[in-house]
């Protein structure tokens, strides 16, 4: 039987961090879509990410993106963090937008704009020198769309040699975690378009470099939890994005297409010491809210990953080691479906009255008047986006 005392006490342990660009306007490539209510600078995003985690206790960090959070004093808006008890968390480097980039950044032809590229991911160290984050996040856009647009070799040399660089800027409890994805916006080839690639790149570079796995990067009947135990062993899974998809890139809520996916995920986490705190895993959403309400879709999606991880911790392992080794492939199964089934929002509701928070966090955050308050206050300026 499971120990409940130990599921409760790593439930309360949790940390999942939230997306700044979360709280703010997005939508399709076609069209960002404007909500009432939302920030205009990162310092009304962390009093809207404040929110969740005083409603679920469990999201104390933040990421930034820069330069969508580009501020003049970094080191005031880590004050600001930690006084509404937050704390800054990876910062996203951006390498996309510029007209630059249109041919990619730091694998670009032209050297000229691999070191405007590789400057930006510099400043990036330099923002996390000063918010006392730990995490640099590297998503790169960088791919061709036709043959022989550019050597494939070529571009790998390139992004390595840039990889190299920031790594050795790196602080000495400062990571780098290298994210990949399948296609978009490139279509023929992606220069890091799956967990080899960021695996090899990594595993050149030293200690100090991670994989990150975005749920939604994989091509469709990807065994994701494979790629996350083999990390795992291995000691490179940095990170997580938690997002959820139905065909692609849909960046939609954290198990809202596939729950039972993201607690297989999250089993192999639990089974592989994916939750201690040595191990280093972030768990960070990465997610945009389109035409929902924001501070409540993160507030579900926290929730969805505490489910999830609930489940998770449940796994009788002795029971399922025992069916293993025995060849009982039916009763290892079913060791697993007892656990997926089982309903554990009781358990989740009873770990967060022993904290001192309300057993529903959509209802707290309701009770706050958070919601008619931004709607209220917040009129004039630019509301924050990412732009489309």
């Amino acid at each position: 039987m499971t120990d409940l005392s130990a599921v409760k006490a790593a439930l309360k342990a949790q940390e999942i961090e939230t997306p700044s660009w979360g709280y703010g306007n997005s939508g399709t490539r076609f069209k960002v879509f404007a909500q009432q209510g939302v920030p205009r600078d990162p310092f009304e995003k962390l009093d809207d990410a404040a929110q969740v985690h005083a409603a679920t206790g469990v999201a104390p960090l933040v990421s930034l993106h820069i330069p969508w959070d580009k501020v003049d004093d970094y080191a005031g808006l880590a004050v600001h963090a930690k006084e509404r008890g937050l704390r800054l968390g990876a910062v996203n480097s951006n390498t996309f937008q510029d007209d630059a980039f249109k041919l990619g950044s730091v694998t670009h032809p032209d050297a000229r704009v691999r070191r405007m590229a590789v400057d930006h991911l510099l400043e990036c160290v330099d923002i996390m020198d000063a918010t006392g984050s730990r995490d640099l996040k590297l998503w790169f856009a960088d791919g061709t769309n036709y043959p022989g647009q550019d050597d494939v070799t070529a571009r790998q040399d390139r992004l390595a040699e840039a990889l190299a660089e920031v790594y050795a800027r790196l602080g000495d409890e400062q990571r780098m975690v290298l994210e990949y994805k399948l296609f978009e916006p490139a279509f023929y080839t992606t220069d890091v378009p799956d967990w080899g690639t960021s695996y090899a790149h990594c595993l050149r570079l030293g200690p100090k470099a991670k994989v990150v796995v975005d749920t939604g990067h994989h091509a469709p009947g990807t065994n994701i939890e494979f790629i996350v135990a083999f990390l795992l062993r291995e000691q490179k899974l940095g990170a997580f994005d938690f997002n959820s998809r139905f065909y692609a890139d849909d960046d939609l809520m954290v198990g809202s297409a596939d729950p039972f996916q993201l607690f297989r995920i999250l089993h192999e986490v639990a089974k592989n010491g994916g939750f201690d705190k040595e191990k280093q895993v972030a768990f960070m959403l990465d997610q945009c809210h389109n035409i929902e309400a924001k501070i409540p879709a993160v507030i579900r999606s926290v929730m969805n990953v505490q489910e999830a991880t609930a489940k998770a911790l449940l796994v009788d392992l002795d029971a399922l080691r025992a069916a293993q080794r025995s060849g009982d492939v039916l009763g290892a199964n079913a060791v697993l479906m007892d656990a997926y089934n089982t309903d554990v929002r009781p358990l989740l509701r009873e770990v967060r009255e022993e904290q001192g928070l309300h057993p529903d966090p959509l209802a707290s955050y309701a009770a706050t008047g958070w919601q008619d308050h931004i709607v209220a206050t917040r009129v004039g300026g630019t509301q924050a986006g990412w732009g489309a």
